[in-house]
This record gives C-alpha cells, sequence and structure tokens, in this order.
C-alpha cells in the first residue's frame, strides 16, 4: 500500500498564529489541492494528521472544523482525487494526551485505521518539526515542506533523513517520479 500522511496547516492551506477559526479563513495553498488529486489518482491513499487546539481553546467548534475538512475533501473530488483519512487531535498543549504531535497518537491511529503493524519508511509532510517528530516516532520518513512555518523549521535540527521540499506539489512531483 502506497500510504502518505499530511499535516494540515501550513502544508495544505495556510497557517496562522491566530488559528483557522473559520471556513472563510481555510484558504489552500497554490498547488496543494491538485497535488493531493494528482497522488490519490496515482495509488496513493492519503491521511492527515493535525493538531487543532482551537477546538480545546474555544476558538471555533467541531462543526467549524468539520466544514473545513468537508471543503477539504470536495475540492480534493472536484480534482478526481480522494482523501481517505482525517485524524485531529482535539486537545490544549496541557491536556497531557497522546494524540497531540509532537506525540505519535494521531500516527497510532493511522495505522490501526489501515490495519499496518508498521509506518515504516511511509512518507509524512510536515512544516513544523512536531509534525516531524511524530512521525518519525513510529517510523515514518520525514519531509519538510518550506511553506507555513517550514523556512523557520528548516533551520532547527531535523530529524535524520529529513528531506525538504518547497511545498505539496514538490513532495509529490518527487513520489511520482518515474
Amino acid at each position: 500500500m502506497k500510504l502518505i500522511i499530511l499535516d494540515r496547516d501550513g502544508v495544505i492551506n495556510e497557517d496562522s498564529d491566530a488559528y483557522i477559526k473559520s471556513l472563510d479563513e481555510w484558504i489552500p495553498l497554490p498547488g496543494s489541492i491538485e497535488a493531493m488529486a494528482r497522488l490519490s489518482k496515482a495509488g496513493w491513499r492519503i491521511a492527515v494528521a493535525t493538531n487543532q487546539s482551537g477546538l480545546a481553546r474555544g476558538y471555533f467548534t467541531e462543526e467549524t472544523l468539520q466544514a473545513m475538512h468537508a471543503r477539504l475533501a470536495e475540492l480534493v473530488a472536484e480534482q478526481g482525487g480522494q482523501i481517505e483519512l482525517i485524524r485531529y487531535c482535539p486537545h490544549g498543549p496541557d491536556d497531557g494526551c497522546d494524540c497531540r504531535k509532537p506525540r505519535p497518537g494521531l500516527y497510532r491511529q493511522i495505522a490501526d485505521y489501515f490495519g499496518l503493524d508498521s509506518l515504516s519508511g511511509v512518507p509524512t509532510v510536515g512544516d513544523s518539526l512536531r509534525d516531524l517528530e511524530a512521525g518519525v516516532a513510529v517510523g515514518c520518513k520525514p519531509y519538510l515542506v518550506r511553506t507555513g512555518k517550514g523556512n523557520k523549521t528548516a533551520n532547527q535540527a531535523l530529524p535524520t533523513g529529513t528531506l525538504i521540499f518547497d511545498n505539496l506539489a514538490a513532495v509529490v512531483d518527487s513520489l511520482l517520479e518515474p
């Protein structure tokens, strides 16, 4: 199975230090929707793993988050692709959960969904160190994009073997090279 795990904010859509709080604020990054559709049409299964502490902080509701995810799935479907799974952490930073990245709980949920014993070698794409650390903790291959917080993250000590690309479309180009 060809599986990829993507972070959301800063990888698929614009990020904001003030949080993405409404459907109007959820704006896809140029080329991200098309890239996901191309990957899907090439036989890849796409999962999204995203921290959404804005829920715990009261910045938006579960319904608003579901509307954002429905819009994402709709846009990818309009391009002929499919997002198979979206998992998110609704907790705040001090809630002590296992699902808030950099902890690997979301990745374990994704492995369980797909019936996988291991995520070894599965590409994970993020724009922050915590995205990469969560994936590496379960054996994923880390890809950093320079969108979102990625340029700043690129200056940090990255997990061994991290590949750096300008954006999600460039990652997909690399994965689909013959």
